[in-house]
């Protein structure tokens, strides 16, 4: 918003206008006090958006502008609301003590859009947060991701006649927060219902010499071919696109992809977006919940790398025999024995997010906490390792990727307290003995405290008044409190500091000593806790991709262990998946129908068979008899079969499927047992 040039505007105003010019697509969120405001349009935006007060503030003579304010205690609440609404935000703080020229010092600290969002208050728990690039040349794109909460990042190219189809369904099966596309792309490009929330990129950002610029640099190569990128250039231009939005929103979180990963849609089997849609594969065509989703019914893992690494299986089934085979194995290991099974279950319960908690610390977001959540987990991790390498067996070669990080383990259990700070504002993070400096700081601060607690009786005692009493407050500091009938008894060393109504309130020499000695170890006290503390997050960032390979570790036996739980409950049964045309399934159930009847209620099994050479089956009956379910049930068993899990069948023979169409009754509510003709 520019300004009369008639009227002088504020310091303030002009200050916020300068930071502002530089963030023109943000919602700029400046701290005032103990309140975050914002302005002009971006006030009427806010109060819109989060339905708070527009109030107005004068910058000027005879100026006002529209002002709405959140409490800075309340900023993530109010924040998580407006991200999920695809707004992008820039957070302006305060920084320095000082008045520089009489205004405080203001910068951006921060800024947070949908897919670089790493505030775990922000973040969902059990599903990546994505941020994905886009770039379509004719019949050919490039689709990159990246979740820098994770340190995944990968790359692909796609080809063909169909190519709006097939980008659209290989961005809703990465499901991302936020989509970059060049701001020359057009609808037409894209078309209509494109998902997720978009941010128009310059277009100049994903040329093909920067981007390539950007990844070589970025992993300080001198060639890409390592990463089998060599010929893909699209795919080069999109993760150089990410790469870039990274390095202007989110820098920090540049030190977390360590690699990137390049593959190809073959793959996997290909799900569009009505097929993943209608067999409702993450989420219910109604209402968008995962309860009644094939997801809900598989998704009983123990820990949030598990969740995540659940929900990429169903979004992504194998098309490679030897890698569904090497799956059903640790399945069936955790099938056939029942009590290990459950031990090791239980052995994961105590761990935190350790994916998510060590690209904190990497990133240098981390808090005193993260750092004891890491602690716990790392502490648990033997258990969990000793129960699989008891038995061996398929795991071996997952073992091999675990480390027990015991030096890291080590190294925190000494340096950290049992009950630190939740943030870096406060003391109190380091145990005893950690720090010969710190702990000499605390000493002193120590005695100085016993020496003024010890000060009020020994000068009751010294002088004869009972009254006396040694008090404290920010504004004065430590004093001794007289009442006025006792002052002729105050002795000659005794200072006034502050007169009362009925009392007088003085300091002596001595005190004045030890209260500068308290309040400067204060001072000296978080300096070096905050530098101890940094130093050790780089301590344990430098075992970052020890830390990540175990957390994924972990996520995979979650996911093969929730597996074999959910088969051993339900009754399912390990298909034999061939590179053949076939699909022998008898005694086969819908997953999500079955698991929804209630007590009672038994779902009738069907068969199905096709055999070499058959192509078609035609399914003729009644309305409500059950036809799309019979569909849906064969795809999903396909499909489950296909991610390496065990199936709703009494036996299956499946050759490989390398596509599902559906389009089905597009209102059944299958879970709850409602056609779209009941419906």
């Amino acid at each position: 918003m520019s300004e009369s040039p008639q009227s002088k505007i504020s310091p303030v105003r002009q200050q916020y206008l300068d930071i502002k010019a530089k963030y023109r697509d943000a919602i700029l969120f400046f701290r005032l006090g103990d309140f975050y405001e914002t302005f002009d349009d971006d006030a009427e935006l806010v109060a819109r958006e989060l339905d708070i007060v527009l109030t107005s503030r004068n910058v000027a003579k005879g100026l006002r502008v529209p002002m709405a304010g959140i409490p800075h205690h309340a900023m993530e609440n109010y924040l998580s609301r407006l991200i999920e609404k695809g707004h992008h935000a820039a957070i302006c703080e305060q920084v320095g003590d000082e008045p520089v020229n009489g205004l405080m010092p203001r910068e951006v600290v921060r800024i947070v859009t949908p897919g670089t969002i790493v505030e775990p208050g922000l973040l969902p728990g059990d599903r990546n947060n994505y941020l994905a690039a886009l770039v379509i040349e004719d019949s050919r794109a490039g689709v990159a991701y990246a979740d820098i909460t994770t340190g995944e990042f990968g790359t692909t190219e796609i080809a063909g006649a169909d190519i709006r189809n097939a980008v659209r369904a290989e961005i809703n099966r990465l499901r991302p927060a936020e989509v970059l596309v060049p701001d020359s792309l057009t609808e037409a490009e894209l078309g209509n219902g494109f998902p997720g929330f978009q941010t128009a990129w310059p277009a100049w950002r994903f040329e093909p010499g920067r981007c390539e610029n950007n990844l070589r640099t970025h992993f300080e190569v001198a060639s890409l071919d390592g990463f089998g990128l060599r010929g893909h250039s699209l795919a080069v231009r999109a993760a150089g696109g990410i790469l870039q939005y990274l390095r202007e929103t989110q820098p920090a979180a540049l030190n977390l992809l360590k690699n990137i990963n390049f593959y190809s849609l073959d793959e996997f089997m290909v799900l569009d977006a009505n097929t993943r849609r209608n067999l409702e594969l993450t989420e219910t065509l109604r209402d968008g919940r995962v309860k009644g989703s094939l997801l809900g019914v598989l998704d009983k893992t123990i820990t949030p790398m598990g969740a995540r690494l659940m929900g990429q299986w169903v979004s992504r089934p194998l098309l490679d025999v030897a890698a569904i085979t090497t799956r059903q194995s640790g399945v069936t290991y955790f099938f056939e024995d029942g009590l290990g099974r459950a031990e090791v279950r239980s052995a994961l319960k105590p761990l935190n997010d350790l994916e998510r908690l060590t690209n904190r610390v990497v990133g240098g977001t981390a808090q005193p906490r993260d750092l004891v959540a890491i602690r716990q987990t790392l502490d648990q991790i033997p258990a969990v390792y000793g129960l699989i390498l008891a038995n061996g067996g398929p795991l071996d070669a997952l073992l091999a990727r675990f480390s027990l990080c015991e030096e890291e383990l080590l190294l925190m259990q000494t340096a950290m307290a049992d009950e630190p700070p939740a943030t870096l504002q406060n003391t109190g993070i380091f145990r005893p003995g950690y720090s010969e400096e710190l702990d000499a700081v605390l000493e002193s601060s120590e005695f100085a405290r016993q020496w003024i607690a010890g000060l009020e009786k020994v000068e009751r005692d010294r002088l004869g008044i009972k009254s006396l009493k040694v008090g404290y407050n920010k504004v004065h500091g430590y004093y001794i409190e007289v009442t006025k009938s006792n002052t002729d008894a105050v002795p000659e060393n005794y200072i006034r500091k502050q007169t009362l109504v009925n009392a007088e309130r003085y300091i002596t020499p001595e005190m004045k000593d030890y209260e500068a000695q308290v309040l400067h170890a204060e001072e000296r006290i978080h300096e070096i806790e905050l530098r101890l503390f940094k130093d050790l997050c780089t301590s344990i960032g430098q075992s970052g991709q020890k830390l990540l390979a175990t957390a994924r570790a972990i996520a995979e036996i979650d996911v093969l262990s929730t597996l074999a739980e959910v088969a051993a409950i339900q009754g399912y049964s390990c298909p034999q998946v061939v590179a053949e045309d076939v699909l022998e399934v008898r005694d086969s159930r819908h997953p999500v129908v079955e698991h929804t009847l209630r007590s009672g209620e038994r779902f009738v099994p069907n068969d199905v068979t096709f055999e070499e050479g058959e192509r078609i089956r035609l399914i003729t009956g009644p309305n409500m008899s059950g036809k799309s379910t019979y569909l849906r049930q064969v795809a999903l068993i396909a499909l489950l079969a296909q991610m390496g899990s065990y199936v709703p069948a009494a036996e299956a023979r499946i050759g490989l499927v390398d596509r599902i169409f559906t389009r089905i009754g597009a209102q059944d509510e299958i879970h709850a047992g409602q056609s779209t003709f009941m419906v």
